[in-house]
């Protein structure tokens, strides 16, 4: 019989050798085994400590998989904030900073001592890791600064982010860097999920945060996250002088951080001018985004001495790269159709290279637009990606235009059902007003089957693609139609797959009201609007019932704009019998569950939620509701609270510009507990 310790020991040797292939594998990009070589050392470990359940699995790699979801992210401070940085856009800035660096330093001496270190700026998600004793305890994200939100359940699933430091450690140390996805693993991602008729993602960082702020850590098992250091917060045990130290630090502790070949320390401004000139000579070779270098004070003590301004280091700032520009020749506009009608002219171009990406196509939105520019086709022009992911058309070339070019018009009837277009007179967009269009029927199927509307998982957009394209569907209704011999006439699909679908539609039919309003596609109406609406006229019938704009009008948030739109749907006899034939194909809306209000605190007054929140946004909705507030769905001067999370966005943007006062989820609650507001 083996004793507890030799079975310690063979655990820790086990242990450690996959930690070590783990290590040079996704940070080192050195793999010295093969997978099935692998695969056999984990099934091994596996075994051990399935049969030794007394054995440690703190630090086992076998704990990577993912384990329960969990029911919310909980607030957790920092001990030390994790600001932000100032931005520079220009050699000129980043000389003013140094000016401004030496001016504040005061002394010849401090002066003398001053140098900077440079590294990439990266396009990811901000993270903290905290290791006690050198092993993994908990991850935050950056929240406001001050306030994070844990994520160890997502972070210990991204293998480059060691469970156990290696080498000598600190009692605390605080590791900050940023969680990204690589280039190629994006790309292959998004393969993946096209293949599987899934929503591709816009961009790696926007990848990234998504799936680091899921509850079930399963997810993020099954993306291919990395973990990049640059910083630490606070550390007990370990004195570190400068900001270079910590990259070897990192390296010996078995921490992916920046390639040496980017990270370097200037000894003046004039030398990280150079090393910020020289990384974005070679930017898009680099496996990940970037959009710029971070320039640090190499010393820790200047770095103290030098403090803060606001909310800003007065010791670091970002210097960001410009968009890359690039110059091509448009040889077509095209138009595209899109889920509300809506017609988007599209500049073909000859392919080019911007920003390490082969462009081909960018949208120039409407007509006006158009004509503001003055594009034509056959025009040389300039084309960038706004924010490095986007493709747009900055500019014409005059002087290269070829003679006979002719002003672009759109189109007077349909590019894709041939019915006369409408252009309204408070508009710039022309629209096909033909609801089973087969462009417009493709995208509103795919709102209709969405995960906020009817939820019918299994059917994605490539799947809504080749029903449309082989006439197996011609309106929603006709998904709950649908045949097993008609399905698995369509390319790779199997009986298993055939049977998914239909499980899925079948479960689909299980609804409430305010998700049935919301898959029709009624435009202006969102998921808010619907909820009003679903609250108001209780069933279905009363609904489609509707025929004046003032009974609409009556009703929070909705102006005579949207109650126009939602009765020009009701007018449609088109509309109301699709509506009906869902019914009939035995979609069934669950009862209204009536919010119950526990108090009258906040009668009368108004919220807006954008951004993440700590919980999930029904949840917060319903709080609110509870308490005798409304939800309004967009930002106007009706609006008295917008409740901002992280990664609030234009919502945010025009509630400053209304003036509408803009609170957190913290300051919310602890305004609900004192009822003042």
């Amino acid at each position: 019989m083996t004793s507890l310790k030799n079975l310690q020991s063979q655990h820790n040797e086990l242990k450690k050798k996959i930690t070590e292939h783990d290590y040079k594998y996704y940070v080192l990009d050195q793999p010295s085994i093969s997978d099935y070589e692998y695969d056999k050392l984990f099934d091994e470990l596996k075994k051990l400590e399935q049969e030794n359940p007394e054995l440690d699995l703190s630090d086992s790699p076998t704990q990577r998989v993912g384990g329960r979801p969990i029911d919310k992210f909980e607030k957790v401070p920092h001990r030390s904030p994790m600001v932000s940085l100032s931005n520079t856009y220009s050699k000129e800035e980043l000389v003013e900073f140094d000016v401004r660096v030496k001016k504040f330093l005061q002394s010849q001496v401090m002066i003398n001592e001053l140098s900077y270190f440079v590294e990439p700026k990266y396009d990811g998600l901000a993270i903290e890791l905290i290791y006690e004793n050198g092993i993994f305890v908990q991850g935050l994200t950056r929240g406001d600064g001050v306030v994070g939100e844990d994520v160890t359940h997502n972070l210990k699933t991204i293998k480059s982010i060691p469970l156990r430091l290696k080498g000598d450690v600190p009692k605390l140390i605080e590791i900050r860097g940023e969680v990204l996805i690589y280039k190629k693993d994006f790309l292959a991602m998004n393969e993946q999920q096209d293949e599987l008729g899934l929503q591709t993602f816009a961009n790696p960082r926007n990848a990234a945060s998504g799936t680091i702020r899921q509850l079930d850590p399963k997810v993020s098992a099954s993306r291919p996250l990395r973990f990049i250091a640059h910083g630490i917060g606070t550390v007990e045990g370990l004195e570190i002088k400068y900001q270079s130290d910590i990259f070897n630090y990192f390296l010996n502790w078995g921490v992916q951080t920046s390639p040496p070949s980017i990270s370097k320390k200037c000894l003046t401004i004039d030398e990280a001018i150079v090393c910020y000139e020289d990384i974005l000579k070679i930017r898009h070779e680099l496996p990940f985004e970037i959009d710029g270098v971070v320039i640090k004070v190499d010393s820790k003590k200047l770095q103290d001495d030098l403090g803060m301004v606001a909310r800003n280091p007065r010791w670091a700032t970002a210097a960001k790269y410009p968009p890359e520009r690039a110059q091509t020749t448009i040889e077509n506009i095209f138009v595209q159709v899109g889920r509300t009608g809506v017609l988007t002219p599209v500049a073909q171009m000859i392919p080019v290279k911007v920003s390490g990406v082969t462009i081909t196509n960018a949208t120039l939105h409407n007509e006006e637009e158009i004509h503001r520019k003055d594009i034509r086709i056959g025009d040389h022009v300039w084309v960038q990606r706004a924010g490095d992911v986007i493709p747009e058309i900055v500019e014409v070339i005059f002087e290269k235009r070829p003679q006979n070019t002719t002003q672009f018009h759109m189109p007077k009837k349909c590019p894709s059902c041939g019915r006369s277009v409408d252009k309204s007179v408070d508009e710039v967009a022309y629209r096909c007003l033909n609801m089973f269009c087969s462009s417009v029927l493709k995208e509103s199927l795919k709102h209709f089957a969405s995960r906020k509307a009817m939820n019918i998982d299994k059917v994605g957009d490539k799947l809504i693609e080749e029903l449309v394209d082989h006439e197996l569907v011609k309106k929603f209704s006709d998904l709950y139609r649908l045949t097993k011999d008609q399905l698995i006439q369509l390319d790779r699909k199997g009986d298993k797959s055939v049977q998914n679908i239909l499980t899925s539609i079948e479960k689909s039919k299980h609804t409430t009201l305010t998700k049935l309003i919301y898959s029709l596609g009624i435009r202006f109406v969102g998921e808010q609007t619907s909820k009003n609406l679903a609250n108001h006229f209780k069933d279905i019938n009363s609904f489609l019932k509707v025929r004046s704009i003032e009974e609409l009008t009556q009703l929070e948030d909705i102006g005579p704009k949207v109650a126009e739109s939602i009765l020009k749907s009701l007018n449609s006899e088109e509309f109301r019998n699709e509506v009906l034939s869902l019914i009939q194909q035995g979609v069934k809306i669950e009862e209204m569950s009536t919010v119950k209000t526990s108090s009258t605190v906040l009668n009368g007054i108004t919220f807006l939620i954008t951004g993440t929140l700590p919980i999930k946004r029904n949840e917060a909705e319903e709080i609110i509701e509870q308490n005798g507030g409304k939800i309004l769905s967009g930002v106007s001067k009706k609006l008295n609270y917008l409740i901002a999370g992280e990664e609030a966005g234009s919502k945010l943007e025009k509630a400053n510009s209304l003036e509408v006062k803009v609170i957190s989820w913290d300051i919310f609650q602890e305004m609900l507990k004192k009822q003042n507001f």
